[in-house]
C-alpha cells in the first residue's frame, strides 16, 4: 500500500480533475443533514460531516429504479433499462459506509446476479475519509473495523494538520490517481505515524461495544422469547430504522403506467411494515409488529451469519440515533446475551 500526501490547499484541484473525469459523489450539507449528491466542484461538499442521514448506498442501490419498460398488448415489447456503465466516485466515504457495501455484495451479487448493482459496483471508486472524531454511538470496532480502516476501500485519506495522508489501496485507486501525480507527494516516515497515531485516538475515543460473543445459537433457542414483546412494545414500526441502515436492502416492485406504456420500477421497502408480507390470498407470517421486531434482529444477527459468514451491521449506529422511541440495538443484542437460557 502506497502511502502519499496531497496538501489541503491542491484538495480543490484534485476534486476538479475527478470531476472532470468522473461522476463524482460526496458529502453535501442540506437542511441540518449531510448527505451525498452529485458533485460537480469542490466548494459543494462539505469535509466537516461525520455520517450522512441516509448511507451512499443509495448511489449503488437506488431508492428508486426502472428495471425495463413495457408497452401493453397483442403486439406488445419490452425494453431493458440500459446498465449503468459511466465511471463514477464516491469520496469521502467513512469506512463503516465502505464496508456496507462488502456485506451488499454477497446479496446482488450471489446466486442470483443484479446487473444495475453490479455495474455500478464494478465501474465505482471508493476514497474513504478516516473519522478523526468518530460520534459518541459509534461501535464500528466490534466488528473487526476502525475509524481508519482501508479494507474495504481504493483510496483512505487521513486529515493531519495541514495535510491529507493518502493511502492508496488498490489497482482502481492507483489507476484514479495515475494523471494526478502532481498533486501528491511520498508521505514522511513522521506523517506515517502521525496517521496511525490519528487512527489509535479514534478508537480510544469509541466507548460502545455490542457483545456478539455466541449470540447466533443463542438466538436459536429465543425465538418465542419475551424479549421480542417488550421491545416492539417500545416501536412505533415507522421504518427509519432500516430506511437509513447501510445494509438493508428490501425492495419492491411495482408496475406503473398508462393504457399506452408502462414501466416496472424496484423501489426501496421495509420488512418493518404489515404490508412487507401481506401474501396475495391474505395471510400475513409477520402479521404483528413483534414478528417484525424479531425479524429485524434475527436478519442481521442470525441468518445472515449463518448464510453470509458476517454480520449485517456496520456499528454506524444510524438506527440509534434517529429512532423516535430510542430503541438501542447495542442494547437489545446485550439483552440477548444476559438472558438465561437452558
Amino acid at each position: 500500500m502506497e502511502s502519499l500526501v496531497l496538501s489541503k490547499n491542491k484538495l480543490p484541484e484534485l476534486i476538479n480533475k475527478i470531476s472532470s473525469e468522473h461522476i463524482l459523489y460526496g458529502p453535501t450539507e442540506e437542511n441540518n443533514y449531510s448527505s451525498f449528491k452529485q458533485i460537480l466542484n469542490f466548494d459543494e461538499m462539505n469535509l466537516s460531516y461525520l455520517l450522512s442521514r441516509v448511507s451512499p448506498k443509495s448511489i449503488l442501490f437506488k431508492q428508486t429504479e426502472t428495471l425495463f419498460k413495457f408497452i401493453p398488448g397483442r403486439k406488445g415489447s419490452v425494453k431493458s433499462s440500459e446498465i449503468p456503465e459511466e465511471k463514477s466516485v464516491i469520496f469521502a466515504i467513512r469506512p463503516c459506509d465502505a464496508r456496507s457495501f462488502s456485506i451488499l455484495d454477497g446479496v446482488f451479487n450471489g446466486d442470483y446476479e443484479d446487473p444495475f448493482y453490479i455495474s455500478k459496483r464494478k465501474n465505482t471508486v471508493l476514497i474513504g475519509l478516516t473519522c478523526n472524531k468518530p460520534e459518541q454511538n459509534c461501535f464500528c470496532t466490534t466488528f473487526d473495523d476502525s475509524p481508519g480502516s482501508s479494507k474495504n476501500l481504493d483510496i483512505l485519506l487521513t486529515e493531519l494538520n495541514n495535510n491529507y495522508l493518502v493511502e492508496v489501496v488498490t489497482e482502481k485507486g492507483n489507476n484514479l490517481l495515475k494523471n494526478m501525480r502532481s498533486l501528491l507527494k511520498e508521505a514522511s516516515k513522521e506523517e506515517i505515524q502521525e496517521r496511525k497515531e490519528i487512527e489509535e485516538h479514534a478508537i480510544s475515543t469509541i466507548n460502545r461495544k455490542m457483545n456478539l460473543e455466541g449470540i447466533v445459537p443463542k438466538l436459536d433457542k429465543m425465538f418465542d422469547h419475551e424479549l421480542w414483546h417488550n421491545t416492539a412494545f417500545k416501536c412505533i414500526g415507522c421504518g427509519i430504522c432500516t430506511f437509513l441502515c447501510p445494509t438493508c436492502h428490501c425492495f419492491d416492485m411495482q408496475d406503473e403506467g398508462t393504457l399506452k406504456e408502462g414501466a416496472r420500477i424496484r423501489v426501496w421497502d421495509s420488512c418493518m411494515y404489515p404490508e412487507y408480507t401481506h401474501h396475495a390470498s391474505g395471510h400475513n407470517p409477520r402479521p404483528a409488529r413483534m414478528n417484525r421486531v424479531r425479524n429485524r434482529v434475527y436478519h442481521k444477527f442470525s441468518y445472515f451469519p449463518k448464510n453470509e459468514d458476517v454480520t449485517a451491521c456496520t456499528g454506524c449506529a444510524r438506527c440509534i440515533d434517529y429512532c423516535p422511541v430510542n430503541i438501542d440495538i447495542i442494547d437489545v443484542i446485550d439483552k440477548v446475551g444476559a438472558i438465561l437460557i437452558e
